[in-house]
């Protein structure tokens, strides 16, 4: 007998990302956005938790960036980028290189978070080409999530959403990940551990890596894990003593998400690349980038094609996605308050729920906060207190959604002090539900 289908009442011509088809629910109608504030077709409004998969940093429906989006649409849409510039990615190239460290000063337009991740390995693997090297290898960091294209599903932690493209990945060294949360009196030694592996990797191959690629401070989608600033200071100062390549993925923790503009500004170090998208326009359209130092530039500054870094997209540098990028990052300067004073805030909050019988291993770096649900289910993605949670919170005016058992937020700096202790008074009724 043929299984029985459930019926689904999803949309009959969209495919949904990251949806189990069978079990999905029903999807929620968002008709408007505002600010912290999104308006269900239903009439209900819902504060936005986690800045919609971590991208609209300054709310939505920004009326500056709307603004600088319709002013450029007028005058120039898409051009070209190749052979051709335009006055808006020139300014937002000037603005991203004046607040990162060091020199990095060169930077290649893409498109997301995964192609930026992309772009950064196959620069750092060119540069050891260019230079007569041949270096290989990349090592990772256990938990990690770079993306969903090829060479950033190689890069990331082995997983379901991984496992059916196994055969296709090429293969990159794990080390594992310094996790810790408040109360955790063995960060130290975790570090020193990781950090001891990663010279003796080294030591025993010191021509073997093409690059040491970490998300600095806080794993995204692999659980909210987060590190400490010193573990970053003390993998900077290995990766100097090797003289490897480090690649930050700063994909969702630039841009103010770590309480600094950067990660790498948060730790004082400076990486050789890094790669920006989610925050960069607030948002509002879909643009990256990878930036690197002025040496790694000058290894492709050659009338050799062989040396030529042959990539690109249609859309690279899209002069309205740029406009967005302008807006946004002088709403950055306005925000800095905020998004530097929100840690605080966190502590204040979590302090309250630190005793909570169903809660353990609370964190918080900068925006983010991230609390782990004690139940009977095992720990990871497919815990089922996520779907309950995500289910019910809408009916408490929040949008909330759990990586398996981890809870956490992740809201816009248009947030208040008294708005986000709603969001924890939400959390705790749900948590009692």
């Amino acid at each position: 007998m043929r299984e029985q289908k459930k019926s689904s009442t999803m949309h009959k011509n969209i495919w949904y990302p990251f949806t189990i088809i069978q079990d999905a629910p029903e999807p929620l109608k968002v008709t408007k956005g505002d600010g912290l504030w999104l308006e269900l077709e239903d009439g209900r409004r819902i504060m936005d938790c986690i800045s919609s998969w971590w991208v609209n940093i300054h709310g939505h429906a920004h009326p500056k960036i709307a603004e600088a989006i319709h002013e450029q649409a007028k005058k120039l849409e898409q051009v070209i980028f190749a052979n051709f510039t335009h006055d808006p990615a020139e300014k937002v190239a000037e603005q991203v290189t004046n607040r990162l460290p060091g020199d990095l000063n060169r930077v290649f337009y893409s498109d997301d978070g995964s192609t930026a991740v992309e772009v950064g390995m196959k620069m750092a693997w060119q540069y050891w080409k260019n230079r007569g090297e041949e270096r290989k290898t990349f090592i990772c960091f256990e938990g990690a999530y770079h993306g969903d294209t090829f060479g950033a599903m190689s890069a990331g932690a082995r997983s379901m959403f991984t496992e059916v493209f196994s055969e296709l990945l090429f293969d990159v060294e794990f080390l594992p990940y310094p996790q810790t949360w408040i109360g955790d009196d063995e960060a130290g030694d975790k570090e020193d551990a990781v950090i001891e592996q990663l010279e003796a990797m080294l030591n025993e191959n010191p021509d073997k890596y093409a690059g040491i690629m970490i998300e600095p401070l806080i794993q995204g989608a692999g659980g909210m894990r987060m590190c400490r600033t010193s573990f970053l200071q003390k993998l900077h100062w290995v990766n100097r003593q090797y003289g490897t390549l480090l690649l930050f993925d700063e994909v969702m923790t630039g841009f103010g998400r770590t309480g600094h503009w950067f990660a790498s500004d948060r730790a004082q170090v400076e990486p050789d690349i890094i790669c920006l998208a989610k925050g960069l326009t607030g948002g509002s359209l879909p643009l990256s980038i990878t930036v690197c130092s002025d040496e790694i530039y000058e290894a492709f500054n050659s009338s050799d094609p062989m040396k030529t870094f042959w990539h690109g997209h249609s859309y690279t540098a899209n002069p309205i996605g740029c406009a967005a990028a302008i807006a946004s990052m002088e709403l950055m300067e306005e925000n800095e308050p905020t998004f530097s004073a929100m840690e605080q805030w966190h502590r204040e909050e979590l302090d309250q729920l630190m005793d909570h019988s169903k809660l353990k291993k609370q964190r918080v770096t900068g925006t983010i906060a991230a609390i782990e649900i004690d139940n009977e289910d095992e720990d990871g993605y497919l815990n089922e207190v996520a779907n309950h949670i995500k289910k019910e919170s809408v009916n408490h005016g929040l949008l909330l959604r759990p990586l398996g058992n981890v809870l956490y937020l992740m809201p816009p700096y248009c947030t208040t002090r008294d708005e986000l202790s709603t969001m924890y008074k939400g959390i705790a009724e749900l948590l009692e539900g």
